[in-house]
């Protein structure tokens, strides 16, 4: 029976991905919430948007945006491991992975700095 090393680096994509998955679920019910400010009134709303200039906001957006990218480029790995079957360049998916949300944080931390 083949073990799978926990530092190989498919299984820290494996990890990152279930982590960044459970980060946004857990970001889903604040991001409900936000939302119902708009149906609360419009001084609500604005009060809302008023906190979300300050700039530990504006660095938490910045995590969530590369959380989505993670989650994504991790998902879209999955994907073609489940359609092109087990390649022996692993190690390069996972790399280009984050590559590709190194890539939209920072793409994302120059459009709103």
């Amino acid at each position: 029976m083949i073990r799978p090393t926990r530092s190989h680096p498919a299984w820290i994509g494996f990890l990152v991905h279930r982590l960044s998955g459970l980060a946004l679920a857990l970001f889903l019910p604040v991001h409900f919430w936000a939302l119902s400010r708009a149906i609360e009134g419009e001084a609500a709303l604005d009060r809302f948007l008023a906190w979300t200039e300050d700039p530990l906001v504006k660095a938490s957006e910045g995590v969530l945006v590369v959380l989505l990218a993670v989650h994504l480029a991790g998902g879209l790995r999955v994907m073609a491991l489940e359609f092109l079957g087990w390649r022996a360049r692993q190690k390069d998916l996972v790399a280009a992975s984050f590559g590709f949300a190194l890539a939209v944080g920072l793409l994302f931390a120059l459009h709103v700095g």
